[in-house]
């Protein structure tokens, strides 16, 4: 119930941001800064809610990305249509990923993601006659005229995404992962299907990711393995959760906000310094704020409030 309760102030909140913000540059500052709510999000509900580290969430991006584009452009398909389409792709290539990997222990999800992005990204960088390499593809044909329209479906995907999170979260369903996190065998001996759930949550996970990825496509107008499939991607997927909080509804939404707002903002004042400026500080946070600013914001306040008066 709180959870939505914050969820419907903070959509309707966002919804009058392109009354003031314009369509210059901090209304594409919002759009990132929902396009990294939706991706964060997304991430947590398999690597926070299930506790399953992914470190190659970008092949689900780039299958997004690179699936709308290319029914869009070889096809005609509408984007909206695209978008459902690379959608239902990464359910099909993250069904069959998850049913190898969650039937074995051991770190064997994470290093299959990261194998999954590079061959992702190899296959996107050498099959030229389809995806043009390195040089991308052009998206002549924008999904829509105005960036305030691309900026109401980022705040669509993202409530949808936020919503099925808050939905996961305090269903039978999230119980059964928060199990798994916190202890596989034991859950296991309490008849909790581990590979069912994790498998659902991968596929949660890897759609509302892929509808991020083809979002981007359209919104941006271009797409290259560079900017779709490398670890960079992967990693600050994963960031965004753990900075925000992992395993809580709004932690990545949170996460967003702050690394949205320090990646722009150094972008804009220090240039080229601004990646290791960026690195620096996300270490700091990681360092004194293990468990995400959320986390830490409850403990503070718990222990303000247990502090005698």
């Amino acid at each position: 119930m709180r959870d939505g309760i914050i969820l419907a102030v903070a959509s309707a909140v966002m919804a009058a941001v392109p009354l003031w913000a314009g369509e210059g540059f901090l209304l594409h500052f919002f759009i990132l800064l929902l396009l990294n709510v939706t991706l964060g999000t997304a991430w947590n509900l398999i690597g926070g809610f299930a506790g399953q580290l992914s470190l190659g969430h970008a092949a689900f991006f780039g299958i997004g990305a690179y699936g709308a584009t290319l029914a869009h452009l070889r096809w005609a398909l509408p984007g909206w249509q695209g978008m459902w389409l690379g959608g239902a792709l990464s359910l099909l290539v993250a069904a069959v990923l998850g049913w190898i990997c969650f039937r074995l222990k051991g770190p064997y999800f994470a290093l299959a993601t990261i194998a999954l992005a590079e061959i992702l990204r190899l296959v996107a960088q050498n099959w030229k006659e389809v995806t043009h390499g390195s040089e991308g593809l052009l998206i002549l044909r924008p999904l829509f005229s105005s960036k305030v329209q691309f900026y109401y479906a980022a705040l669509l995907i993202a409530f949808a995404t936020l919503s099925a999170a808050a939905l996961i979260r305090h269903s039978k369903w999230g119980y059964y992962l928060f199990a798994i996190r916190e202890d596989q065998e034991a859950a296991e001996s309490l008849g909790v299907n581990l590979l069912g759930y994790k498998l659902l949550a991968l596929l949660a996970s890897a759609f509302f990711t892929a509808l991020a990825g083809s979002f981007y496509a359209f919104y941006i107008g271009f797409i290259d393995p560079a900017s779709t499939l490398t670890v960079e991607r992967s990693i600050e997927m994963a960031l965004l959760a753990i900075i925000g909080g992992m395993g809580t509804v709004f932690g990545p939404a949170v996460g967003a906000v702050a690394i949205t707002a320090l990646s722009e903002g150094l972008r804009l004042w220090f240039l080229s310094a601004h990646f290791f400026i960026y690195g620096v500080l996300v270490v700091v946070v990681i360092l004194f704020m293990p468990e995400g600013i959320i986390g830490s914001l409850g403990k503070f306040w718990r222990g303000k409030r247990r502090a005698p008066v």
